[in-house]
């Protein structure tokens, strides 16, 4: 098998390979044809089944296992997979942890430097908001730890969320050094929490999609409210202190054609979004550049930065 990471155009490639979902869709002249992608551990790839009739293409399901045979090629700077042969695999010819993407960080250790975040929070009802999520309840930690940042668009890979909140909380942890207006516990605070709600708004790999929660509700509404429950179990929390984390929480995409019911109104908020889209711009660009493997020149447009892109020279 060839990892995802390692496609090259020009290439043909065989190999078993996740099919993460199947969507059957019409070219310009009526024809029709399969959108797939397929995943394994180093990442996705776009792939098209033009002629679905045609002889050896068999019948499979997204979140099947599916054994191809496909040219590699490129669209708009993007590696793409033309399938010329496809089939449902077997049990027993594939190993499941082969296509999980995982962070390339080591899991225990970014959830322990968060942890040493949730320690440096001196209010005493913050610190014990953060060690009631973070600490105690050990099936939102295992659940957390497991969790992507995001279906698709960045951190899409076990590990995606805490290697993004603990990203976050880096930044934030600079913006306190360089601007000492700024709150520390609730900026750390929200920085941890911010994104708790994708616990939710996601299911588990490999399906990895939106929840009928994360449909109706999405991650920010989910993660308010958690919060909001969390602190209605802590006597004594200020009513000022719990508005101010959860409008954080609630800004924390900057703008409400964004999904955030808010737009920043706290300095803290604003420094929040800062770091969120920073991370996250960050991770989408080298996630686009490595996809464009050891291409050096021009990768073509990118929807997501709306510019042709390139890595820098050396």
């Amino acid at each position: 098998m060839k990892y995802i990471e390692a496609l090259r155009e020009g290439e043909r490639v065989s190999g078993i390979y996740l099919c993460k979902s199947r969507q059957t869709a019409l070219t310009k002249a009526g024809k029709t044809y399969e959108n797939v992608i397929l995943q394994d551990k180093t990442g996705t790839v776009d792939a098209k089944i033009w002629d679905p009739n045609s002889r050896g293409i068999e019948a499979f399901e997204g979140l099947d296992y599916v054994d191809i045979m496909a040219d590699v090629t490129s669209f708009q700077g993007q590696l793409q997979l033309n399938v010329k042969r496809v089939r449902k695999a077997q049990e027993g010819e594939y190993n499941p942890s082969d296509y999980l993407p995982v962070s390339g960080k080591d899991i225990e250790e970014m959830y322990a430097e968060l942890l040493g975040f949730v320690d440096r929070v001196e209010d005493p009802c913050l610190s014990q908001l953060l060690k009631g999520i973070f600490v105690n309840d050990q099936k939102f930690v295992k659940a957390f730890k497991f969790s992507s940042a995001a279906k698709s668009v960045h951190h899409g890979f076990v590990g995606g969320l805490l290697e993004h909140t603990l990203s976050v909380t880096k930044l934030c942890e600079y913006y306190v050094r360089t601007y000492p207006m700024l709150n520390a516990d609730l900026l750390y605070t929200a920085a941890m929490c911010h994104d708790i709600g994708k616990v939710y708004e996601l299911s588990p790999f490999p399906e990895n999609d939106y929840t009928d929660a994360g449909q109706l509700l999405g991650h920010i509404m989910i993660g308010a409210e958690l919060v909001g429950m969390r602190i209605r179990q802590i006597q004594g929390f200020p009513v000022k202190l719990a508005n101010e984390l959860k409008h954080c929480i609630l800004a924390h995409h900057g703008e409400l054609e964004y999904g955030s019911p808010k737009k920043p109104a706290l300095l803290e908020a604003v420094a929040l979004n800062f770091a969120d889209n920073t991370d996250a711009h960050m991770q989408m660009m080298m996630e686009a550049l490595k996809a464009g493997g050891d291409n050096q020149g021009w990768l073509g447009y990118n929807r997501l930065f709306e510019s042709n892109i390139r890595r820098t020279g050396k």
